[in-house]
């Protein structure tokens, strides 16, 4: 067999993902285009979203515009805690999960609930990055950048690659159709 033979799953696996991964997000880029002077719909609705749930347990939450009118902020007592941008609205990281899918194998009946609800699941891990990062700018503010950059990123990604998983061995695993 050749070489090309013995990687050729591979070789179109990466493909499929790498040609999904960026067409979606070219198309992310004009949805934010579209966007130029305002937040995006989805980067608004996460952080009402966020601010609602602190709001269940703490008082005087409130969202909005403050200088800059691309981000929303969450606001505590009058206060900007916390700015959410279009990058933590979570859609990138739902492009990868779902190239993932749609390069892993042929499309099955399987993929009609675990797709919607993978991406249902990743945004729910999205609103608890938000809301870690509210609390950890309260109360450890020296520590924001570090885990908005590495620690809650890397949180997110462990949730799609949970989901990976779990499609692999769990769900594809039984072959069924």
């Amino acid at each position: 067999m050749s070489l090309y033979q013995d990687f050729k799953p591979s070789i179109l696996f990466l493909g499929k993902f790498v040609g999904l991964y960026l067409l979606l997000n070219v198309a992310y880029g004009f949805y934010l285009n579209a966007y130029d002077t305002e937040a995006d719909p989805m980067t608004r609705v996460v952080t009402y979203q966020a601010a609602d749930i602190i709001d269940l347990y703490e008082s005087k939450i409130e969202t909005g515009p403050k200088e800059d009118l691309k981000s929303i902020y969450i606001f505590h007592e009058g206060n900007a805690i916390l700015s959410v941008y279009e990058g933590c609205n979570g859609l990138n990281v739902m492009i990868i999960f779902l190239s993932f899918m749609v390069a892993y194998n042929r499309p099955k009946k399987a993929w009609l609930w675990f797709i919607p609800l993978g991406l249902i699941i990743v945004h729910f891990a999205n609103l608890l990055r938000i809301i870690l990062l509210y609390h950890v700018t309260i109360s450890f503010p020296d520590a924001l950048y570090f885990t908005h950059k590495y620690l809650f990123t890397a949180f997110i990604f462990l949730a799609v690659i949970a989901l990976w998983a779990f499609w692999i061995l769990k769900i594809d695993g039984k072959k069924t159709d």
